[in-house]
Order: C-alpha cells, then structure tokens, then sequence
C-alpha cells in the first residue's frame, strides 16, 4: 500500500551518465530511466508493450529508446515512433511514462496520476543546490519495508546507543537531551533537541582541530510524507549561549534522506550529508560520507532483521514509548492520505 500522487527519488543523477538505461522498480512497478541527447530526463514503464520485453536492454537514440527484440521505438513520452517493416502505427501501441523533475542531484519521479504532478508539491531543500553546502550524494539498497527505516530516522533515542561510536556519542545523549519542541505538521512532524555541553560524537570529531572541546549540540528534524527526512544540525562552542541566537564559530551541517519504495520489503535509500565549511578539496565531505555509511550500515542490520522478525510473526504489535510521539504522528499521517487516495471520489 503506496502513496502514489506525490514525488518520489528515483535515481542520482550520476546514474545516467554515459547513455545509461537504468532500470529500477518503484512502488511495484519496473521503471526505464534515461537521459536523451537532448539533456532531459525521461522515465518510462520498463516494458514494451508487444512482447513484454524489457526496453531497458533496448538502445537509446536520441530522446528515443528502441526495443531490441523487434526493434520497435518509443520516444520519451511513450509514443511509438517507428516499427521496422510497418508504417501504420496502432495509437495503442505506447508505454506508459511518469513526470520527471530533475532538482540538484535527485531525479524525482511521480507514480501517480500524471495529471496531478505539480512541481509545486516538491519539497524545497535549497541547500542540495546553493554552492556553500557541499556533499556528497549516495545510495544504499535496504531488504526491509520503507516505514521500517522512516520509524528508525523519526527517533533520537536510538542514536546514543545504536551510533555511540558513530554519529550519536555517548549514552549520556539519551538521558540528559529531551526535545524542545516537538510540531505535528499537516504531513510529517518537526522536532528539536538541544544537548549542551557535550563531547562531540565521533563523525564531527574527526573533521575538526580541536577534537576535546565540548560543543552545544542542535538538532533540528523533520519528516515528511511519503518519506523525506531532513536534519539540520549545529556544533557551537559550549556555554557561549547558542540557544539564544550566538552561533558564532558554530558549525553546520544539512543532512538529506529519501526514501522510496522498490516493493513492500525493500527500498531505495538516497542521502546527502552536507556542510558549510569545507575547502575545495572534499576532503570533509568525503570523511562525513563514510562517517554515515558506517553509520547506516549499523542502523541497516537491526532494519532488515527487524523485516525477518515481523515476517516470520506477522500477528506482532509493537508497543510505544514516549519517544514515539513523532513516528505514530507520521504514520496515522501517511495511512490517511492513501486511504484518501484510494477511496473513490475523494
């Protein structure tokens, strides 16, 4: 059960380069990707509409691809273009196609009504773009459920004892920091915490000088509907009074996650983890990019056997703790709009 009417990553944009046709299943269904000769992006049903043969081991020409079973040619909007041998064209001959909106270094593809893609509902993230925040964009593939991540990424609780070595710090994280101040929006949820006068955790440590000094630590967190996570976060030296506005000599970083379903059990996770401070050799970006690989890969072993423990009992209920709050918020959220989205007339 997906939301379809509303934007979705598909790909980085790095994946098509060289001509590339890139397959992907999304929500279900086997997406052709590809960037013409022209520069733009198109994103089609990956299946031609004769046989059934897969248009991704087809061969691009120009804003075209050609199936190379009959070798049959579809343009970007799924129109049939040619067919060796035979110049009437049936109308019905096409394949389907998706929007496509190329924004920063995500190509973002609506699965739902083509009608409704209004380039208005993505979200604005404006660091993906604005030269002083740089990153580097990645992919990971998970074996677990979409919400399995999104229920990880809507608590801090697990960052002091799943990341202590990592991107949380110590335990202390988890018993001293509360949130101050917790917003249910329309279609997500926004929390902040503060934890003052801390070690700063590890991933920060190793692209700072001086690696003791204790920090005043915000983190500023929103999640929005089908799966758009967003943090922002701030190192400020300790007791210099950064919860009332001096940030000065603060560091900043944007951290940019998406998540997309491939099928009910596994998904695409796309990320940027960016910051305003680095030179123009990378080199920050390149040690926080690893930093959250070791990261995620911690988070990504208690997901995805967390996928195997809720197949193997389906009939198990979770039971909430307060730090919940936020991910039932999220997931009541997103249940109505596909219930909405799937009743008809609505």
């Amino acid at each position: 059960m997906f939301l379809k009417n509303c934007w979705y990553v598909a790909a980085l944009k790095q994946e098509l380069i060289d001509g590339r046709l890139l397959s992907r299943r999304l929500l279900g269904e086997h997406v052709l990707l590809f960037r013409g000769d022209s520069g733009q992006v198109f994103a089609l049903n990956d299946r031609c509409p004769h046989r059934g043969a897969l248009l991704s081991r087809g061969r691009l020409e120009g804003d075209a691809v050609r199936c190379m079973y009959h070798g049959i040619k579809f343009d970007g909007s799924g129109k049939c273009v040619q067919i060796p041998g035979q110049e009437l064209i049936p109308p019905k001959l096409r394949v389907p196609h998706y929007p496509v909106i190329e924004r920063g270094p995500f190509i973002w593809v609506w699965m739902g009504e083509a009608a409704k893609a209004d380039p208005a509902h993505l979200v604005d993230l404006p660091y993906l773009h604005e030269p002083q925040w740089r990153g580097i964009p990645a992919y990971l593939h998970y074996d677990a459920n979409y919400l399995l991540i999104v229920d990880n990424l809507s608590d801090f609780a697990h960052l002091a004892f799943v990341h202590t070595r990592t991107l949380g710090g110590s335990e202390e994280y988890a018993y001293v920091s509360k949130p101050t101040a917790i917003e249910r929006l329309e279609r997500g949820f926004r929390v902040e915490r503060w934890h003052l006068n801390s070690d700063a955790p590890p991933f920060h440590q190793k692209v700072i000088q001086d690696k003791a000094a204790k920090v005043d630590r915000r983190n500023i967190a929103t999640m929005l509907v089908p799966g758009i996570f967003t943090m922002e976060t701030l190192f400020a030296p300790a007791g210099q009074g950064a919860q009332a506005g001096n940030v000065a000599g603060a560091r900043e970083y944007r951290n940019c996650q998406f998540m997309t379903p491939e099928t009910e059990r596994t998904t695409h996770f796309f990320w940027s983890y960016l910051n305003n401070f680095e030179g123009e050799d990378n080199t920050i970006s390149h040690s926080l990019l690893n930093s959250l690989i070791e990261g995620f890969m911690e988070d990504k072993a208690i997901i995805e056997r967390q996928q195997v423990t809720l197949e193997e009992d389906p009939g198990f209920q979770p039971l909430a703790i307060l730090a919940d709050a936020p991910l039932v918020h999220f997931r009541r959220t997103l249940g109505k709009l596909i219930d909405a989205e799937q009743t008809p007339g609505a």
